[in-house]
């Protein structure tokens, strides 16, 4: 017996219903450096709309690097996160803004007591929206603090991940991860030059 090709009309329904149905929106991805990448990575995860971090290193002449080639300071490297993002519940401007407001970026020597080269702040920028919305940004920071902007807008590099035990450092080690971000004083530093905007520790991270 041939097959029918009339579609049951519950058949119809459904695959209209299907053609209708909201299409998930593709994950994103950002990169900032922003001085210690276990802080990055522990400020970043607690913004809604970020769904994973990862701390690697960026911009540098020495390709897959390891940590202890990165605190020589000779090889070009910014300690980094690659932040993964859902575009539906954040922007890439309101990522921005969550990062701008977790650093201190008139700092050109790096970020609280981590001083040179791989401490620096900077975003590196995957697409030509990503790199107009930074500019852009970077001009509203200016004028909002009244200073220069040290932090650079760079061509995005290579990104290399960080050693296992690198990541999730907060998670992993609380007890020596806030002993260190208290003596560094990150968080009155920030505090210090945002006031109430500033952006860390605000929310609990996810887990």
């Amino acid at each position: 017996m041939m097959r029918s090709n009339i579609l049951r009309p519950g058949l119809v329904a459904l695959a209209l219903f299907a053609s209708l149905a909201p299409v998930a929106a593709q994950a994103e991805e950002a990169i900032f450096a922003g001085g210690c990448f276990w802080s990055m990575e522990t400020d970043l995860d607690r913004v809604d709309g970020v769904t994973s971090t990862t701390s690697g290193y960026i911009g540098g002449t020495l390709k897959n690097p390891t940590y202890q080639d990165v605190i020589t300071e000779r090889t070009g490297h910014y300690e980094a996160v690659k932040v993964t993002y859902d575009p539906a519940k954040i922007s890439y401007e309101k990522l921005l803004s969550a990062y701008w407001h977790s650093i201190d970026p008139t700092d050109a020597g790096g970020q609280f007591c981590d001083r040179g080269p791989s401490y620096r702040t900077a975003i590196f920028p995957l697409d030509e929206a990503q790199r107009k919305a930074a500019e852009v940004s970077a001009k509203v920071v200016a004028a909002d603090l009244k200073q220069t902007v040290a932090t650079q807008i760079l061509p995005s590099a290579t990104f290399y991940p960080a050693e296992d035990y690198h990541q999730d450092y907060a998670k992993k080690n609380p007890g020596h991860y806030n002993a260190y971000r208290m003596g560094c004083g990150r968080d009155r530093a920030v505090r210090a030059v945002w006031g109430d905007k500033a952006q860390m520790g605000l929310k609990p991270a996810h887990s």
